[in-house]
């Protein structure tokens, strides 16, 4: 039915849950709809903080975005929780632990959780995360943790999108660092050591700290805090919370807010144009022009670049 996006989002924007669900699924099935969806939806968008978690895998991530969670709620804030798995296309793995350890908030209408696959669509993750992340800022959620699997390209793609960025590590991630570091440092905005209370914490805290200091700063510039957590037994979360919102601060302060927000649009526009041409070019490899441009490179008649201008012209 022609009327039913609009409907969605309508109902949507009144505070129907199920509407929103039906909404994001149609974004990560990458839907017929969607670019309607994205027009009615576009005007209600720019309200949230998004806040991206990420660090490697056993960090404590998802414990620390549920204790985030409810140190926001507290606070009056409505929360949306967008837990990514790249490698989980349905409910398994990461993907129903984050749910399972997050069961308190599951009575809340003011928190919203959901889980994203790949689901061998379109587009790739990070694009449909995005749009997601667009549509629950459209639901007037105020801040939106996005909590990633690990710091792998699919994640430093994703956390493109988020204003602030967590950079969860353990003690035990001191070898992991030397490989990371520069990408770490890089995407990091704020760094919290978890599980700070077994051997090494310190160490790791104060490698950090050194690392931080050797990057060009100014006294414009944000100075990459390091906070100790023990999500586990809520240490440090208030803190955190606080170099978090200190973090927002600093971005509307310098002006840097508005430069993420033109960036996240501009990545979003390449991914449309991305997306389309990627499908525009399967369509073409199968037409019988098409067909006779992949037999003359099979018999290297023409080169890749040949085919590729050839394709251009189809």
């Amino acid at each position: 039915m022609k009327s039913q996006p609009k409907e969605l989002v309508k109902q949507m924007l009144a505070g129907h849950r199920l509407s929103l669900a039906r909404l994001i699924s149609k974004v990560e099935n990458r839907d017929k709809d969607l670019a309607e969806i994205m027009k009615l939806l576009f005007p209600h968008t720019g309200h949230a903080e998004v806040v991206g978690i990420t660090g490697p895998p056993g960090a404590g991530k998802s414990t620390l975005v549920d204790r985030l969670t409810a140190l926001y709620r507290a606070k009056g804030k409505r929360v949306a929780i967008v837990a990514v798995d790249p490698s989980s296309p349905f409910t398994g793995g990461a993907i129903l632990g984050d749910r399972i350890r997050m069961q308190q908030h599951s009575g809340d209408r003011d928190v919203y959780i959901r889980s994203l696959g790949t689901r061998g669509k379109h587009g790739g993750l990070s694009h449909a995360t995005k749009e997601v992340v667009l549509i629950l800022d459209a639901a007037k959620f105020d801040v939106i943790l996005v909590e990633t699997a690990g710091v792998g390209q699919t994640e430093l793609d994703i956390l493109r999108l988020a204003q602030t960025v967590v950079v969860v590590l353990v003690p035990e991630s001191g070898d992991s660092i030397q490989v990371m570091k520069a990408g770490l440092m890089e995407i990091a905005d704020v760094f919290a050591v978890n599980k700070s209370d077994r051997p090494e914490a310190d160490k790791l805290v104060k490698e950090l700290i050194t690392n931080s200091g050797l990057s060009d700063h100014d006294e414009h510039s944000w100075m990459m805090p390091v906070q100790k957590t023990e999500a586990t037994r809520d240490v440090g979360i208030t803190e955190l919370s606080g170099l978090i919102a200190d973090h927002q601060a600093y971005l509307t302060r310098s002006g840097k807010r508005e430069v993420k927000k033109v960036e996240f649009l501009k990545n979003e526009v390449a991914d449309i144009l991305s997306e389309r041409l990627s499908l525009s070019l399967a369509h073409q490899f199968e037409t019988s022009s098409g067909k006779e441009v992949v037999q003359k490179l099979s018999r290297l008649e023409i080169d890749p670049y040949e085919a590729a201008d050839l394709f251009s012209g189809i």
